[in-house]
């Protein structure tokens, strides 16, 4: 099987993670609330990076030089991953997935900030062309724009720069060191925030699966990803991230009756298009 081919299943293995974990984070917001969500998802993470770094022997891997930098990182993962969870239990899956995409615009804008990497002509035509893409999906003229509309925004805003303080990181650090202080500081930060009434919802019996989903999917999605880039270029394997969109909103459509607006596929397709127009001009210039 060519490296192509394999990077393209790979790619379909995130897609499918991605899309389990917003079903199964729907599903348990009955019982549990977005703080509470993260708490058990970082724990069983937590468990499952140490027996995996274990295992492959690199432990030694994990340094405490740059806990600063560890810190802005999954301050700004775990604010946007509770928008991300809050989003898809008021919003239309496929809306929130939409606008998702544009998380990747947010990001170049960012580097140029925080990377000092060139912005150029056709970032920032991408980058206004993804944000035309997120008014046509809400329509603020004609909706009215309250705090579910604008949280898979936010969300999108806050994994740009959590991408972005990852590139920093990954000047010097190794992914398990990476992966380690995402999953331990987010532990903390989960604990403090569902505990701060006092009252930390326990998972039921029927729950408990759907939390081990959670946690088991958002490891595999972004090895998944990971392993996807390292065996196909960007330019063929992140445009197939798109089907989560079609993909999404079957399912959203068969589970929970919701129906597809126009407005939600002109916008996708805006910002489908501007990213997808990025990646191959960026390819063709490497």
């Amino acid at each position: 099987m060519s490296p192509v081919l394999r990077g393209c299943l790979w790619m379909s293995g995130a897609i499918l993670s991605f899309s389990a974990m917003a079903i199964a984070g729907r599903e348990v917001s009955t019982n549990l609330d977005t703080f509470e969500i993260m708490l058990y998802r970082s724990l069983i993470g937590f468990l499952i990076v140490l027996a995996v770094a274990s295992l492959a022997g690199t432990r030694g891997d994990i340094k405490t030089d740059r806990l600063p930098l560890h810190l802005v990182r999954n301050l700004c993962h775990f604010t946007a991953q509770n928008l991300w969870f809050f989003a898809i239990t008021v919003v239309p899956l496929a809306q929130v997935f939409a606008i998702e995409f544009s998380a990747p615009l947010w990001a170049l804008l960012m580097s140029a900030i925080i990377l000092n990497e060139r912005l150029t002509k056709n970032r920032v035509i991408a980058g206004i062309a993804g944000f035309v893409g997120i008014l046509v999906i809400t329509r603020p003229g004609v909706n009215a724009i309250g705090w579910a509309q604008l949280t898979p925004a936010l969300a999108a805003i806050g994994f740009a720069a959590s991408a972005v303080t990852t590139r920093l990181l990954t000047r010097t650090e190794r992914i398990t060191s990476i992966m380690f202080w995402l999953t331990g500081m987010q532990f903390v930060f989960g604990l403090i925030c569902a505990g701060i009434d006092l009252d930390i919802a326990v998972p039921t019996a029927a729950n408990l699966p759907l939390v081990t989903v959670i946690a088991i999917c958002g490891v595999t999605a972004h090895f998944c990803l990971t392993t996807a880039l390292s065996l196909a270029p960007a330019s063929i394997v992140m445009p197939i991230d798109f089907l989560r969109l079609p993909l999404i909103a079957a399912i959203g459509a068969l589970m929970y009756s919701e129906v597809l607006d126009v407005y939600v596929a002109l916008g996708a397709l805006i910002i489908i298009t501007a990213n997808y127009a990025n990646i191959r001009i960026e390819t063709r210039k490497s």
